[in-house]
This record gives structure tokens, C-alpha cells and sequence, in this order.
């Protein structure tokens, strides 16, 4: 199984990012494999999205949902912001993977406004 099968199939993944300092920041995620890309959904004001624009290595992990247990290797990508209509995709991927519950998230967070969440696609091996 490849990196990003194995990442992909995850439940949820600690997606790290880092501060400009080098900081590291984990954070759980819910995420689904995507046209060869991680795709992970955010709140546009994020403390991540904020750190991918200023730097867009990433690590991610499997893990349980509180981001406290982690298994298997950590893997190196690059992460990218995504415009409305990929956001678009990278919520009915993860609507799709993550069923009844990721189907009402994705609704609400639509209710919440477009411009309020953006996607984000992370290319493994960096």
C-alpha cells in the first residue's frame, strides 16, 4: 500500500504545520484522498491556514480523533490553498468518505458561508 493510500484510508490524520519559527503545530483532521492530493477542510481564519501561506511544508499522521494517539509513519507534503470551486470538491470528498455525519458538517458549514471555509490540498513527499 502507498503512502497515500495508507494517509487517505486514515479515519483521521494530525496534519502539522509550523509557525515561522519552526514551530511545529498539530492539528487533527478530517481528510479524504482527492484527485492524488490529501484534501482537508478548514475555517478560512484557521491558525493552519494562516501558517501554510507563510509555509507550505506539512507532516501528516494517522491518529485518533483528539489528534493524542498517533500510528503509523509521518509523512512529508506540501499543502496548497484551494479557490471555491476545488473547496467545492474537497467537501463533497469528504462529505462521501465521512457519510451521514460528513454529510450534515459539509451542509452546515455551507450554511456558514463560502467565504468563511476554504480547502486545502497537500501533495505527499513534499
Amino acid at each position: 500500500m502507498s503512502d497515500f493510500e495508507r494517509i487517505a484510508a486514515e479515519k483521521y490524520l494530525l496534519l502539522t504545520t509550523f509557525r515561522k519559527n519552526g514551530t511545529p503545530v498539530p492539528t487533527p483532521v478530517w481528510a479524504a484522498g482527492h484527485d492524488g492530493e490529501i484534501a482537508v477542510w478548514s475555517d478560512r481564519t484557521a491558525g493552519k491556514v494562516k501558517r501554510i501561506r507563510n509555509n507550505p511544508e506539512v507532516t501528516l499522521q494517522g491518529c485518533d480523533f483528539r489528534g493524542r494517539e498517533t500510528h503509523g509513519p509521518v509523512v512529508t507534503g506540501k499543502a496548497r490553498l484551494l479557490d471555491e470551486a476545488a473547496t467545492e470538491r474537497v467537501r463533497s470528498a469528504i462529505a462521501r468518505k465521512y457519510g451521514v455525519v460528513g454529510q450534515v458538517t459539509m451542509f452546515f458549514s455551507r450554511l456558514r458561508g463560502r467565504q468563511k471555509t476554504i480547502g486545502l490540498a497537500i501533495k505527499l513527499g513534499g
